[in-house]
């Protein structure tokens, strides 16, 4: 089994959803944070004073999926989530040992 982390603009989460949704990934947790990378944040205008806003919002999706479904999920991402412009995230896949279902105790790919 996988873990999918991929940072992405939140105005892509429903692009991304639903493309991961065609492939058959069932669940997933969104979560919004913050951060910059080469972006490097930006400034804004705000009541005729400038100010910086070095940490971009984001969105921050976890994803766990057996491993040959790892492969097309990641593919998936990167095809919703790509604008072509710098700040459109990054995927970021680690192995994960063990999963159980808190409510019925199962374990393995059947928890996910």
């Amino acid at each position: 089994m996988k873990k999918i982390e991929a940072i992405i603009k939140p105005f892509k989460l429903d692009d991304v959803r639903e493309a991961l949704s065609e492939i058959g990934v069932t669940g997933m947790t969104a979560i919004e944070v913050k951060g910059f990378g080469r972006q490097k944040g930006h400034t804004e205008l705000y009541r005729g004073a400038e100010y910086v806003i070095d940490f971009l919002p984001k969105v921050k999706l976890e994803i766990v999926v057996s491993d040959d479904l790892a492969d097309r999920c990641i593919e998936a991402i990167s095809n919703a989530a790509r604008t072509g412009k710098i700040g459109d995230g990054k995927i970021f896949v680690s192995s994960v040992e063990r999963v159980v279902r808190i409510r019925t105790g199962e374990e393995g790919e059947a928890a996910i």
